[in-house]
């Protein structure tokens, strides 16, 4: 009856440090692909390439997070050491360090005073641009024709302008874009509103404001998009958010901050008494002027008469400047002729003076001696790169000949205890302890059997 045979060797499922690791990216994704996760930062770095790498820790325990620049762009907060804040991405290995880390998408500062931290942020980015400079900000129109107005028409603020628009110079063409004034779609209303104007440059000067509230109400003119569109924009632009007390990025980038609404309306155009009254002031200056005209003129008149016999004695004259004058141009071509007469031989002679310098026939030789010197040089640069030549061909034969290039094509050495090279299967025994020298590494062997086998 024959034996059954079992195998209760252990099965070994072996994976390459390549595969291995993919498998852990894999269950890392698919786990952890969208997590929030909260600690404070340290060993913060933004690289040239836009991106920032920095650490999240907490008091046991800590991991590596990347944020790649595309993201990095749209955080309120930048990464910076001490800042306890709350990311949000995914969880993946890094293959080449065979580490996990958090790749944040989003970032947000946790505590007290966050959105203060985020606004002393871009306010000291953009003053280190110089956009609160004074020497970039522009004048206000003395009379605009139309006023661009941004935000939204639900509020207060806007029948407080209209209303007082009316009252100061009632019939002026006011164009409203209507926006939201908070919430997360404001700013980007706000931004395109702006660009609007700025593209069409339909208005003289542009109004962006709102009525007061909380920072958090005010936060949409404290976003960077908002900041840059009213700076690129090709018409001055007042900024009238909240009360007095209010200040926002707008306020410190626009042409003109106004502490409220109402008040960049009283700012934005004089009332139209104060224009007609500098009318009338200058329609006074017209006819006073007219007068003070009329007057010298008739004076002129009596004194023609005067003028007519100075005249009469003035034609008289005319011909005798005339010819005098004629003389005087004819001299000078005279001199000027033999003048230029002269240089033409005082050249010459300069000329055949310089064919006896020493000087030149200095100069000459020595141009003979570089050109030489150059021919020189160039046969020894030419036998250089023929010897170079030579020696890299010696080497490539060197190296063809060596036992390493042998190795690796498949080859090894096997060598004895004592070190010696086996060359024969005679020279071994079974039993006997061999080392195999490989293209890449070394095996230790033991002889189980021997043979003359070619």
């Amino acid at each position: 009856m024959e034996q059954l045979g079992f195998d209760l060797t252990p099965q070994r499922q072996v994976f390459t440090v390549s595969e291995l690791t993919g498998v852990m990216r894999e269950l890392l994704e698919e786990t952890f692909h969208d997590v929030w996760v909260s600690g404070e930062i340290s060993n913060a770095k933004l690289a040239p390439s836009g991106h920032y790498y920095f650490t999240l820790k907490d008091g046991t325990a800590q991991i590596r997070c990347v944020c790649f620049r595309l993201n990095a762009r749209y955080l309120k907060v930048k990464p910076q050491d001490g800042l306890a804040v709350t990311a949000r991405g995914r969880v993946s290995v890094y293959e080449a360090r065979g580490e996990y880390q958090l790749y944040v998408e989003h970032l947000e500062p946790q505590g007290y005073g966050a959105l203060q931290l985020a606004f002393e942020q871009l306010k000291k980015k953009l003053a280190g641009e110089g956009l609160f400079e004074d020497g970039r900000k522009r004048p206000l129109p003395v009379f605009p024709r139309r006023i661009g107005i941004v935000t939204s028409i639900k509020g207060a603020a806007i029948a407080d302008m209209l209303r007082i628009l009316q009252r100061r110079f009632d019939g002026l063409h006011v164009l409203i874009f209507p926006v939201r004034v908070q919430g997360e779609e404001a700013a980007a209303e706000i931004a395109r509103a702006v660009e609007y104007f700025s593209r069409l440059q339909s208005v003289d000067v542009v109004i962006v404001g709102r009525g007061g509230g909380s920072l958090e109400d005010l936060w949409a003119f404290n976003e960077e998009r908002v900041a840059r569109a009213i700076v690129s924009c090709q018409v001055p632009v007042i900024s009238a958010v909240g009360h007095q007390t209010d200040f926002t990025i707008a306020d410190f980038v626009a042409d003109l901050r106004a502490p409220t609404p109402s008040a960049a309306a009283e700012l934005v155009v004089k009332q139209k008494n104060d224009f007609l009254a500098a009318v009338d002031g200058l329609r006074a200056r017209l006819g006073q002027s007219m007068r003070y005209k009329l007057a010298t003129s008739g004076r002129q008149f009596l004194e023609s008469s005067l003028d007519r016999a100075t005249a009469l004695v003035r034609r008289r004259l005319a011909s005798r400047w005339q010819r005098i004058d004629e003389l005087d141009f004819a001299l000078r071509q005279s001199a000027a002729s033999r003048l230029r007469r002269a240089g033409v031989r005082l050249s010459g002679m300069q000329h055949a003076l310089a064919g006896l310098d020493l000087r030149l026939r200095l100069a000459r030789r020595r141009a003979r001696l570089d050109r030489a010197s150059a021919a020189f040089v160039g046969l020894l640069k030419l036998r250089l790169e023929r010897e170079t030549a030579r020696l890299d061909s010696l080497d490539r034969h060197l190296r063809h000949l060596s036992p390493l290039q042998i190795l690796e094509r498949g080859y090894a050495i096997v060598q004895a205890e004592g070190g010696h090279i086996v060359r024969s299967s005679a020279q071994t025994a079974v039993g006997e302890s061999l080392g195999i020298r490989l293209h890449r590494g070394r095996l230790g062997v033991r002889v189980e059997r021997t043979g003359n086998e070619s």
